[in-house]
């Protein structure tokens, strides 16, 4: 299995985000270019140091999201990337572009030498609050066949958060997961009603009987609540590692360290 040649038997995998500050052209840019490339790869290490398994790199200041991010942001998240893989050479590192650039994305892996994105949308046309958002698997697995990547990961989210889903109320989480993995996903994303918010361990179990690939935890989790998630191939962990469990903040280098160390006695 590829996840496993990726990160290894350790269960689960506790992945970091990396929230890159606001990129150039977007409404709270502040910072250059080398700012938030330093920024970004001063958290990497903070990650590495502390023994997380693996990062994500993401626009997540970029407010408000748009369904169509420019040049700019495909050029500024690639040198952001490169940069955190040169510094991080043997980790494992992924990137998410918002809202659902995930084309765009898989071009910044393939440029910055990293192993996995993050695709939001990719089964099952939903209403998002950057809009609607269309179903991509079949578009988004041929242009990673085109552009070579096909060692390049794809984790996607299902039921995603910020999301209404009335439209698909008639298909339940373990269907979305089922119709995700016939689509060649690597890996399902399971996440909360929005940022920061838990997922719901019912559904964790259900989708896990459900699908052979792997199944991680996109949101909320916790030091507090991270046992309700062991059975999970992975927990992508953002807020809680940030100062005050505060996506908005640095990384809290602290914080890390004592998930991490909780973390290492629960996989004992």
């Amino acid at each position: 299995m590829t996840f496993l040649k990726l990160f290894g038997r350790i269960k689960p995998v506790v992945i970091g985000m990396i929230h890159v500050k606001a990129l150039p052209g977007t409404p709270l840019n502040k910072l250059s270019a080398s700012e938030i490339i330093e920024e970004a790869c001063r958290e990497a290490k903070i990650y590495s140091n502390a023994g997380v398994d693996g990062v994500i790199v993401e626009n997540m200041h970029d407010l408000p999201y748009t369904t169509s991010p420019g040049p700019e942001v495909t050029a500024t998240m690639t040198a952001v990337c490169a940069a955190v893989r040169q510094t991080c050479p043997s980790f494992p590192i992924g990137v998410q572009i918002l809202s659902a650039a995930n084309q765009p994305c898989l071009a910044v892996a393939l440029a910055s030498g990293l192993d996995f994105i993050r695709a939001e949308g990719f089964v099952f046309s939903h209403v998002a609050d950057e809009g609607l958002l269309n179903a991509c698997a079949g578009e988004l697995l041929r242009y990673r066949k085109q552009i070579g990547a096909e060692h390049i990961q794809i984790f996607t989210d299902i039921k995603k958060k910020h999301s209404s889903h009335a439209v698909t109320s008639d298909i339940g989480v373990s269907d979305t997961a089922k119709a995700a993995e016939f689509f060649l996903s690597d890996g399902i994303i399971l996440t909360g009603t929005a940022t920061g918010m838990p997922a719901n361990p019912k559904e964790l179990k259900e989708v896990r009987q459900t699908v052979q690939i792997p199944v991680l935890i996109g949101s909320g989790v916790t030091y507090e609540n991270v046992e309700n998630f062991m059975d999970s191939s992975g927990v992508i962990v953002g807020s809680h590692f940030k100062e005050g469990g505060h996506w908005e903040n640095s990384v809290d280098p602290q914080r890390v360290e004592k998930f991490m160390e909780k973390m290492i006695k629960l996989r004992a």
